[in-house]
């Protein structure tokens, strides 16, 4: 029977790709018990359940339907519910990954349990405190044992924090093992037929992040920069619930050149990404996958904790206001590119990890 039993956290649509390739490695692998978690921070249809099916991940033996709520609110209700479950549990570790509410609760949970702590995309840093993603990487690579991370930066970062060597570990990417184990199956996608797209050429646009959609001021500069780009090239956004609402209260009406359309599955958004000429986002894991799909991509931000999209990727940074965006625009227009792929994106991030894994529990 196996005797190592980590509990793995998925909580928000971006922890699914991460957790997906740990999943089969650990269960592959009859050392370990991995037992998968469910906060249910993200807990519609299109932002969490199709990604289940679309990324084979096996139904989570837990789910502490958290739901959601201010950061407070959903973070403190995600540590109520998860700490019985430890508890009875009894894990050697529990894994967490990303950024998100349910990665820092969760951490902070099993810390005080006395469970060691896993962090699986350590290290990213934007050096933006006032983004509550920074805090939760921060606060959770404090407490962390073992740091899983995708990019020499991270390495970087930690060390100049104060972390010991021996508990950093360089292991490429999760979410680009995913993509590259469902990429041809993604490109087979009828995702064009069904929302009408009339063929040609495209960008896609995706925006969450609360400073960019909850500021009406900072909204209408990045949709009126959206405008302008669409007069060139016809723009498909897919609506993330909490920029649909955002732009109704603040009565921002687009052009028809701008299509809005339902949150995707993963299959179908990522052949969106892979035939997309330019994809304009907030998003840090959209920004990683355009790097490897080696398409253009502009980050609607003014930093990015993910340099090595833009040192050795297809990305930019574009700014959030209209003049800025349109700027950064008209220079890919002039200077296109495509970058190359960063060292160990190479769809073996699973394997990786599982040796670390293996080295730190079994010896």
């Amino acid at each position: 029977m196996p005797d190592i039993r980590i509990v793995l956290i998925a909580g928000a649509r971006p922890n699914f790709m991460k957790i997906a390739p740990l999943m089969r490695v650990l269960s592959d692998d009859p050392a370990f018990d991995p037992i998968l978690v469910h906060t249910g921070q993200h807990y519609d249809q299109n932002m969490s359940g199709q990604f289940f099916s679309d990324l084979r991940i096996p139904e989570p033996r837990y789910h502490l339907e958290a739901g959601g709520g201010s950061h407070a609110v959903q973070t403190a209700e995600i540590m109520k519910r998860i700490e019985p479950l430890l508890l009875a549990e009894k894990p050697r570790a529990v894994l967490v990954v990303g950024d998100v509410n349910s990665t820092v609760a969760c951490a902070l949970v099993a810390k005080k349990l006395g469970i060691e702590v896993i962090h699986a995309e350590a290290g990213l840093r934007s050096f933006d405190r006032s983004m509550p993603e920074e805090i939760n990487r921060i606060v959770t690579d404090s407490i962390s044992d073992l740091l899983l991370v995708t990019e020499e930066s991270g390495r970087e970062n930690l060390l100049r924090e104060g972390v010991k060597e021996s508990a950093i570990h360089l292991v490429g990417n999760l979410m680009i093992d995913s993509l590259r184990s469902h990429l041809d199956q993604a490109l087979k996608s009828d995702i064009a037929q069904r929302i009408g797209m009339a063929g040609g050429k495209f960008g896609l646009v995706t925006l969450h992040r609360p400073a960019n959609v909850d500021d009406p001021a900072q909204l209408a500069e990045i949709t009126g920069a959206l405008e302008a780009i669409g007069a060139d090239l016809e723009l498909y956004w897919p609506l993330h619930p909490r920029t649909q609402s955002r732009l109704k209260e603040n009565g921002l009406v687009l052009s028809q050149r701008i299509h809005l359309i339902d949150p995707l599955g993963y299959m179908d958004f990522l052949w969106m990404q892979a035939n997309a000429s330019v994809i304009l986002t907030d998003s840090g894991g959209v920004q990683e996958e355009s790097t490897v799909l080696r398409v253009p991509c502009l980050t609607l931000r003014d930093n990015t904790e993910r340099p090595v999209t833009i040192t050795r990727g297809s990305n930019r940074l574009a700014g959030t206001r209209r003049e800025t965006i349109l700027t950064a625009w008209k220079d890919l227009l002039a200077h296109p590119i495509t970058g190359e792929i960063p060292p160990l994106w190479d769809g073996k991030a699973g394997e990786r990890c599982l040796a670390v894994l293996r080295r730190h529990f079994v010896g």
